[in-house]
Protein backbone atom coordinates (compact mmCIF):
# COMPACT_ATOMS: atom_id res chain seq x y z
CA UNK A 1 0.00 0.00 0.00
CA UNK A 2 2.95 2.40 0.21
CA UNK A 3 5.10 3.72 -2.21
CA UNK A 4 7.96 2.34 -2.85
CA UNK A 5 10.38 3.53 -5.18
CA UNK A 6 11.47 1.58 -8.32
CA UNK A 7 15.49 1.42 -9.32
CA UNK A 8 14.68 2.54 -13.07
CA UNK A 9 18.15 3.82 -14.39
CA UNK A 10 16.51 5.04 -17.29
CA UNK A 11 14.75 7.80 -15.22
CA UNK A 12 17.27 9.13 -13.03
CA UNK A 13 20.33 9.71 -14.26
CA UNK A 14 21.89 11.52 -10.85
CA UNK A 15 23.15 9.46 -8.28
CA UNK A 16 23.34 10.25 -4.67
CA UNK A 17 27.04 11.06 -4.36
CA UNK A 18 26.14 13.70 -7.12
CA UNK A 19 22.81 14.71 -5.14
CA UNK A 20 24.79 14.65 -2.12
CA UNK A 21 27.44 16.74 -4.23
CA UNK A 22 24.74 19.70 -5.01
CA UNK A 23 23.24 19.75 -1.47
CA UNK A 24 26.65 20.30 0.23
CA UNK A 25 27.53 22.87 -2.54
CA UNK A 26 23.98 24.62 -1.73
CA UNK A 27 24.33 23.89 1.37
CA UNK A 28 27.72 24.98 1.88
CA UNK A 29 28.15 22.36 4.41
CA UNK A 30 31.94 21.44 5.89
CA UNK A 31 30.94 17.85 4.34
CA UNK A 32 29.11 15.07 2.53
CA UNK A 33 27.96 13.17 6.01
CA UNK A 34 26.43 17.17 7.07
CA UNK A 35 24.63 16.85 3.52
CA UNK A 36 23.22 13.30 3.52
CA UNK A 37 21.97 14.18 7.38
CA UNK A 38 20.15 16.89 5.65
CA UNK A 39 19.11 15.13 2.40
CA UNK A 40 17.88 12.11 4.80
CA UNK A 41 15.94 14.47 7.30
CA UNK A 42 14.33 16.96 4.94
CA UNK A 43 13.04 13.84 2.54
CA UNK A 44 11.83 12.20 5.21
CA UNK A 45 10.19 15.28 6.16
CA UNK A 46 8.51 15.70 3.10
CA UNK A 47 7.59 11.83 2.48
CA UNK A 48 5.12 12.99 6.12
CA UNK A 49 3.89 15.52 3.35
CA UNK A 50 3.48 14.56 -0.03
CA UNK A 51 0.67 11.65 -1.14
CA UNK A 52 -0.50 9.93 -4.05
CA UNK A 53 0.99 10.06 -7.75
CA UNK A 54 3.31 13.40 -7.02
CA UNK A 55 4.65 11.39 -4.12
CA UNK A 56 5.16 8.41 -6.50
CA UNK A 57 6.89 10.47 -9.41
CA UNK A 58 8.64 12.58 -7.05
CA UNK A 59 10.38 9.21 -5.55
CA UNK A 60 11.23 7.90 -9.25
CA UNK A 61 12.92 11.22 -9.94
CA UNK A 62 15.27 10.86 -7.01
CA UNK A 63 18.40 8.53 -6.79
CA UNK A 64 17.35 5.03 -4.97
CA UNK A 65 19.19 5.94 -1.25
CA UNK A 66 17.02 9.35 -1.62
CA UNK A 67 13.84 7.57 -2.85
CA UNK A 68 13.72 5.49 -0.07
CA UNK A 69 14.23 8.29 2.48
CA UNK A 70 11.24 9.90 1.25
CA UNK A 71 8.80 6.70 0.91
CA UNK A 72 10.23 5.52 4.28
CA UNK A 73 7.74 7.78 6.31
CA UNK A 74 3.79 7.23 6.12
CA UNK A 75 2.13 10.64 5.06
CA UNK A 76 0.72 12.37 8.04
CA UNK A 77 -2.80 13.44 8.08
CA UNK A 78 -2.06 17.19 9.18
CA UNK A 79 -1.04 18.86 6.40
CA UNK A 80 1.80 21.75 7.70
CA UNK A 81 2.42 25.16 5.90
CA UNK A 82 5.67 25.84 5.01
CA UNK A 83 6.45 27.58 7.79
CA UNK A 84 5.36 24.42 10.02
CA UNK A 85 6.94 22.38 7.71
CA UNK A 86 10.56 24.03 9.17
CA UNK A 87 9.58 24.43 12.80
CA UNK A 88 8.46 20.39 13.00
CA UNK A 89 11.60 19.24 10.79
CA UNK A 90 13.44 21.62 13.79
CA UNK A 91 11.96 20.19 16.57
CA UNK A 92 12.36 16.50 14.98
CA UNK A 93 15.72 16.95 14.77
CA UNK A 94 16.32 19.02 17.89
CA UNK A 95 17.78 22.09 15.43
CA UNK A 96 16.89 25.66 15.32
CA UNK A 97 14.53 27.04 13.25
CA UNK A 98 16.98 28.85 11.22
CA UNK A 99 19.24 25.37 10.67
CA UNK A 100 15.76 23.59 9.60
CA UNK A 101 14.95 26.20 7.57
CA UNK A 102 18.72 26.19 5.59
CA UNK A 103 18.87 22.46 5.50
CA UNK A 104 15.42 22.69 3.77
CA UNK A 105 16.15 25.10 1.03
CA UNK A 106 19.43 23.39 0.38
CA UNK A 107 18.19 19.95 -0.28
CA UNK A 108 14.84 21.50 -1.65
CA UNK A 109 16.80 23.45 -4.14
CA UNK A 110 18.61 20.22 -5.22
CA UNK A 111 15.54 18.26 -5.76
CA UNK A 112 14.05 21.51 -7.75
CA UNK A 113 16.74 20.56 -10.40
CA UNK A 114 15.67 17.31 -10.56
CA UNK A 115 11.79 17.02 -10.81
CA UNK A 116 11.60 19.12 -13.63
CA UNK A 117 8.93 22.07 -13.65
CA UNK A 118 5.66 20.28 -14.65
CA UNK A 119 6.15 18.06 -11.40
CA UNK A 120 7.16 20.51 -9.46
CA UNK A 121 4.07 22.37 -10.03
CA UNK A 122 2.02 19.72 -9.45
CA UNK A 123 4.00 19.36 -5.79
CA UNK A 124 3.54 22.95 -4.91
CA UNK A 125 -0.20 22.28 -5.48
CA UNK A 126 -0.94 19.59 -3.28
CA UNK A 127 1.15 21.22 -0.18
CA UNK A 128 -0.61 23.89 1.21
CA UNK A 129 0.70 27.62 1.60
CA UNK A 130 4.57 28.49 1.80
CA UNK A 131 6.60 25.33 0.02
CA UNK A 132 7.24 27.05 -2.60
CA UNK A 133 9.77 29.51 -1.10
CA UNK A 134 11.20 26.48 0.33
CA UNK A 135 11.40 24.44 -3.02
CA UNK A 136 13.07 28.13 -3.96
CA UNK A 137 10.22 29.39 -6.48
CA UNK A 138 8.05 32.08 -6.32
CA UNK A 139 5.39 31.98 -4.48
CA UNK A 140 1.94 33.96 -5.76
CA UNK A 141 -0.86 34.21 -4.06
CA UNK A 142 -4.29 33.75 -6.02
CA UNK A 143 -6.23 37.01 -5.77
CA UNK A 144 -8.65 36.88 -2.99
CA UNK A 145 -12.77 38.42 -4.00
CA UNK A 146 -13.23 41.67 -2.62
CA UNK A 147 -15.55 41.78 0.26
CA UNK A 148 -19.04 42.95 -0.82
Amino acid sequence: MYDQPRANSSQTSTTFEQLLERVRYEGAYPSRDRAAEAVHQVLAALGRQLTGAERVDLAQCLPVEAALALTASVPDNRPLTGWGFVKDLAARTGATPATARWDTGAVLAAVTHLTGPELLARILHQLPDGYALLFGQAELRRPEPAAA
